[in-house]
């Protein structure tokens, strides 16, 4: 299905159907190289987190996932398969109403040291620097061995930046 830049409605559902949770398992495993994410040492199976899919027309657009820990929601993965329209604002504004409504104060993230587009997105919309990481990603790579070692615009990847917005 092609995707469209015209500004149809861009929904944000929660997935439910067969079809929406194999979307989603096939896109983590193309973006994120597998059925798992680590972050912060942990290890998270797509099938214990939470999810949103943006929709566009009929086609998937988009999609986030997270996990709510007490105070604390930590967005663990967000893809924005067409750009310039807002996708990954909705998705990431689903997620913050979520962990809202779920009683949490903050959003928490976490991005990789060459994931500059990432760190510009994210500040735009009010998060902010917590820590850096030194040497996260060469510890997970070894839970994970799918993490690269060179990231984008060929930038060695080693360390996690998290990221951060308070309520």
């Amino acid at each position: 299905m092609e995707l469209s830049r015209t500004h149809h409605t861009i929904q944000v559902i929660r997935p439910q159907r067969e079809a929406d949770r194999q979307w989603l398992l096939d896109l983590w495993n193309r973006e994120w190289g597998g059925e798992t994410m680590v972050s912060r040492g942990r290890v998270y199976r797509l099938e214990d987190v939470e999810a949103v899919i943006a929709v566009q027309g009929g086609a998937y657009v988009g999609a986030a996932t997270f996990v709510v820990l007490d105070e604390e929601c930590e967005l663990l993965s967000l893809n924005s398969l067409v750009e310039g329209i807002g996708v990954g604002t909705r998705l990431l504004q689903a997620v913050e109403d979520a962990a809202k409504q779920a009683g949490a104060s903050r959003v928490t993230l976490i991005t990789s040291n060459d994931n500059l587009k990432a760190m510009r997105f994210y500040q735009r919309r009010g998060y902010r620097f917590h820590a850096v990481h030194v040497g996260a990603i060469d510890e997970a790579r070894k839970r994970k061995p799918s993490i690269p070692r060179l990231g984008l615009d060929g930038i060695p990847l080693h360390d996690e930046i998290e990221m951060r917005k308070v309520w």
